[in-house]
């Protein structure tokens, strides 16, 4: 039963000049802690286009979550958004409402598919409920509407015997299956936006594809925009419209997905890459990882915050935070964070001379094998 679900709002087509389904400008998140200000998020901007996606990529601690999270406004409450931050949702300023004004935005306008499914939801409650309870929170539906409705997204969401499951506990279900169900959910009031927080973690790799095949269709069949946010480059490979690279809270690189993969130009961009394993190597190839560890992210120090794990760091990139800008060697949709570009002379020149001394300006050792 893989049939479209109606829509339950108006199907009209959207006007050329509809505002993006998300525009973020200047997002700072901060926590207050007893070491100092943690910069979870540092000045992010980005724009979602309704039917598009976006990929947010970036390692653990990176701030993909927070960000999330600050688009909902259910970060917790020792979590402080910096003055100047703007967050819209279909033209609505998030940053600006309160818990309980934003949870008039839920369900229909924004949702989100969180990371986890085996803690996404309540073991006590049935599915039949958990579903039907967030479809009568949210829309003027009977008992048996809400029941009808709740067996027609389960079987849009690829479970077999939805009628059945709507009866049965999460823990009686598969992980792939509980995703599934945190997915109805997440759609169950037809929003304009769907934040899909590493959707696919804890999953095997058979069922990581059918997920993201079915948000795929999902959002075909619904005009939904889509953020998909993951650690792992090739998740969002051929799945995106664009990619944002994440690094210490801050974007470093963002291009159009083809862009992005066909003329990479941040180190930490193409270190991920490469950390990717691939089918064509040899049998046992070594995997190869970024050597060092992410930076803390309480008071920063100035200077480029992958400055110690890149092997183009220069003096310069210890003293001075590179601004995202347009590459304009790469196109003008194309910006990284780099003083020392991938694939430019000033990149080559500076990896030349770190291998040739064999070690960066930081003093961490240089693989004159590595990146270039």
């Amino acid at each position: 039963m893989n049939t479209p679900v109606r829509r339950l709002d108006a199907p009209t087509d959207r006007a050329e000049s509809a505002p993006p389904a998300l525009s973020v400008a200047d997002l700072r998140v901060w926590f207050d802690t007893p070491r100092g200000a943690v910069r979870a998020v540092d000045g992010v901007s980005l724009d979602v286009e309704p039917g598009r996606t976006l990929g947010i990529v970036g390692e653990s601690g990176s701030g993909k979550s927070v960000l999330s999270r600050a688009v909902m406004n259910i970060l917790p409450p020792n979590a402080m958004v910096r003055p100047g931050t703007r967050i819209e949702v279909e033209g609505r300023d998030v940053a600006t409402l309160t818990r309980g004004e934003a949870k008039t935005l839920w369900g229909s306008r924004i949702a989100m598919v969180f990371q986890d499914p085996m803690t996404s939801l309540t073991p006590v409650l049935t599915i039949g409920h958990q579903l039907t309870e967030t479809l009568r929170r949210h829309l003027p539906m009977s008992k048996v509407q809400a029941l009808a409705r709740a067996e027609e997204l389960l079987g849009w969401v690829g479970i077999p015997e939805p009628r059945k499951r709507l009866g049965q506990y999460p823990h009686s279900l598969s992980g792939g299956m509980r995703q599934r169900v945190v997915i109805a959910l997440a759609l169950a009031c037809s929003p304009r936006l769907l934040i899909a927080d590493e959707p696919t973690t804890a999953l095997d790799v058979t069922v990581q594809h059918q997920i993201l095949n079915l948000l795929a269709r999902l959002q075909e069949e619904s005009g939904m925009a889509l953020i998909l946010i993951t650690h792992d480059l090739g998740v969002v490979a051929g799945r995106t419209d664009e990619i944002a690279v994440m690094y210490a809270g801050r974007v470093v690189e963002q291009a159009p997905t083809s862009v992005l993969f066909g003329a990479t130009r941040h180190p930490y961009t193409r270190a991920l890459l490469r950390s990717i394993p691939r089918i064509s190597d040899p049998s046992h190839t070594r995997l190869e990882a970024i050597p060092g560890r992410p930076p803390t992210v309480i008071d920063p120090p100035p200077g480029c915050s992958f400055a110690p794990r890149c092997p183009h760091a220069q003096p310069r990139c210890l003293e001075q935070t590179p601004v995202l800008t347009v590459d304009p060697s790469a196109g003008d949709r194309h910006r990284i964070a780099c003083f020392y570009p991938v694939g430019t002379a000033e990149g080559e020149s500076a990896f030349a001379a770190n291998a040739a001394a064999g070690r960066t300006a930081a003093g961490h050792p240089v693989d004159s094998r590595s990146v270039v």
